[in-house]
């Protein structure tokens, strides 16, 4: 009997139910929790990295922040085979059909996040030359964005967890847009 409630007592974030039985356990859950929780804890990130938020971002991967404890553990070099871009720099004229097609090579679902000021809003770089592009949003549209100049690991992490509740709540972009502004 311990054992059982054992198990119980492990499977709380599962989005279900154990309900012990003679012989074993039944779960209980609806089929798009499930889906929403397993694609929420297997992120593969495509790092797009143009300038020196790339060096945070990759600090994230090592020993002392270890992404790869929340489920982001495989890196991809090929939008093919990955489920969220991280946008980690400056995005001048030249690059964004480039961020673009890669965008577009992406497996549905697919998630963006926007690291960093340059990322978000062009940076200081914006005002002085003609080449940046004002934000990635104004290419690709963006689920989580992280402020800073550039931003902590910390801040990544966050954002990938903040990632992970999104998808887990089941909401489209759309619907999480509209709550957003509501």
């Amino acid at each position: 009997m311990e054992l059982r409630e054992e198990i119980v007592e492990n499977n709380k974030e599962f989005p279900g139910q154990v309900v012990p039985v003679p012989g074993g356990g039944i779960i209980v859950s609806t089929f798009e929790d499930i889906v929403n929780w397993a694609r929420s804890n297997s992120l593969w990130p495509l790092t797009f990295a143009t300038s020196c938020c790339g060096i945070e971002m990759m600090s994230v991967a090592s020993s002392k922040y270890d992404f790869s404890r929340f489920g982001f553990e495989v890196a991809r070099a090929t939008p093919r085979q990955a489920d969220v871009i991280i946008i980690a720099g400056t995005i001048v004229n030249k690059m964004a059909p480039v961020l673009k097609r890669l965008y577009d090579q992406m497996a549905d679902p697919k998630y963006v996040i926007a690291m960093g000021a340059c990322a978000i809003s062009g940076g200081p770089f914006f005002y002085n030359t003609y080449s940046v592009v004002k934000g990635a949003d104004h290419v690709i549209p963006v689920d989580v964005y992280i402020p800073g100049c550039p931003p902590r690991p910390e801040a990544l992490l966050h954002a990938l967890i903040t990632l992970q509740e999104k998808i887990k709540s089941g909401l489209t972009r759309d619907q999480l847009r509209q709550a957003d502004t509501q």
